[in-house]
């Protein structure tokens, strides 16, 4: 009874605090524009489907994939047993499901326990790709700090949570050779039986009943931790990735989103608007986004759902030539941008109608990266989870380059020849004079 209460109320503060940095998350991601989400729902699902279920896309990278794949399937299969932890937990029983469900439930805590290990094997395997073997990816100068750290936390839980569940099962499995009442029969599970054959053979009954609760709190509590650490985690994308592939743009991963005042300036200028059209007292547009405030709720939450597995990065032709630009980098610095002002505004430091703490996106992002790319679209093309990259890139350089008139001199240049000339290489329109009579030869 004692542990039933001390469960329940660890769970209610553990409820109460992940409300409280969830709802955070959704204001964050909200601080950006509305957008018009359209489009064949169908696609959306099957996106979902294949992509964020299904993994698709991690297969470009088959080995990391295929240790994903065993980390991620584990993590889906052990929900099972965490429901039956909490039901136990919150009734006091034990082994709900062992003697509702018969034949089955040896399998499937089988099907988990091989899944752990293949989970067990991956962890340890990504611990040393990142602390030893150094993937360049995953090494890049964004990755030092924090997000190195956050990857071995979240890689080190997962030992602990392996730990905490055969430490349980082979336990439990030794209490119920012995005949112990309490301890449902749950038929043979082959791992764990195994491992308390090996290690827990000839302790007390008494002692195996400890380590059995050990594991059972150890599991229960690396999860509930899980859940309150996975706000100011990269593992965010775990929740957040089916909703963002969800909603990525259904039209060409290529295509560039039209400024349809610039495009109605240049009809003007060339005379294909009427006078009906022209709007003389319009007010000049603001181009491009200067804060998280300019950029839409999407292109936050692609911020928040970014992996900070670098393959966007690794496919930059722009960061393999040595320049500064890293996409990754741009995403981690949206999110870092809008949870400092999400943040503000909660203290009262800020108010969300006039904000103003007289910083911007340029303060974490520097001319150089967003000038520095080429507009290639490789790393949407890469992104696992169809994260979009270049859009908020594009976002910031149309505002330097249209709002503020800044920009590389080269760049500059080039755009006055245009402009007066017609010609980036400030030649003057009848550069095409010549091909006149090329087509006058012909008529002859």
């Amino acid at each position: 009874m004692i542990q039933q209460i001390i469960f329940i109320s660890i769970l209610l503060v553990v409820g109460f605090f992940a409300y409280k940095s969830y709802s955070r998350i959704y204001k964050t991601i909200h601080l950006g524009k509305a957008l018009d989400i359209s489009g064949d729902t169908g696609q959306r699902w099957k996106n979902v489907l294949l992509v964020a279920f299904g993994q698709k896309k991690m297969f470009k990278r088959f080995i990391p994939a295929i240790l994903h794949l065993f980390i991620y399937i584990a993590f889906l299969f052990t929900q099972i047993e965490l429901i039956e932890i909490l039901i136990d937990g919150i009734f006091g029983v034990h082994r709900f499901f062992a003697d509702k469900i018969g034949f089955l439930y040896p399998i499937i805590i089988n099907t988990i326990e091989c899944l752990s290990v293949l989970a067990l094997i991956a962890t340890i395997i990504f611990l040393a790709r990142r602390n030893l073997l150094k993937i360049p990816r995953l090494v890049k100068p964004e990755m030092k700090g924090w997000p190195t750290l956050d990857a071995n936390y979240i890689l080190i839980a997962e030992i602990f949570l392996v730990i905490g569940i055969f430490s349980m099962n082979g336990a439990d499995s030794m209490l119920q050779k012995a005949g112990t009442d309490y301890f449902t029969n749950t038929g043979n599970l082959v791992i764990s039986s195994a491992i308390g054959g090996a290690i827990f053979s000839g302790l007390e009954i008494s002692t195996l009943m400890i380590i059995e609760r050990v594991g059972w709190w150890l599991h229960i509590l690396v999860v509930f931790g899980f859940l309150l650490y996975l706000p100011i985690s990269k593992h965010l994308h775990i929740m957040l990735a089916f909703p963002t592939v969800y909603f990525s743009k259904l039209t060409s991963r290529g295509e560039i989103k039209n400024m349809p005042e610039i495009m109605n300036e240049v009809k003007s200028m060339m005379g294909l608007l009427t006078e009906q059209e022209i709007d003389p007292n319009a007010d000049l547009p603001e181009f491009g986004s200067k804060d998280i405030f300019d950029l839409s709720w999407k292109n936050i939450l692609d911020a928040h759902t970014c992996t900070e597995c670098g393959r966007c990065t690794s496919v930059c032709p722009a960061n393999q030539t040595g320049k500064k630009l890293s996409p990754r980098k741009i995403l981690m610095d949206i999110r870092d941008r809008a949870t400092e002002v999400q943040i503000n505004i909660e203290v009262g430091a800020q108010t969300l109608n006039d904000y103003n703490d007289e910083k911007s996106l340029f303060d974490y992002i520097s001319d150089e990266e967003i000038f520095a790319c080429t507009t290639c679209n490789a790393c949407v093309e890469a992104c696992p989870i169809m994260l979009d990259p270049l859009e908020p890139i594009l976002e910031l350089r149309r505002y330097k380059l249209l709002t503020e008139s800044a920009g590389p001199s080269d760049w500059l240049s080039m755009f006055n020849a245009l402009e007066s000339g017609g010609s980036v290489w400030q030649m003057p329109d009848q550069r095409f004079d010549w091909a006149k009579s090329l087509n006058e030869d012909s008529q002859n």
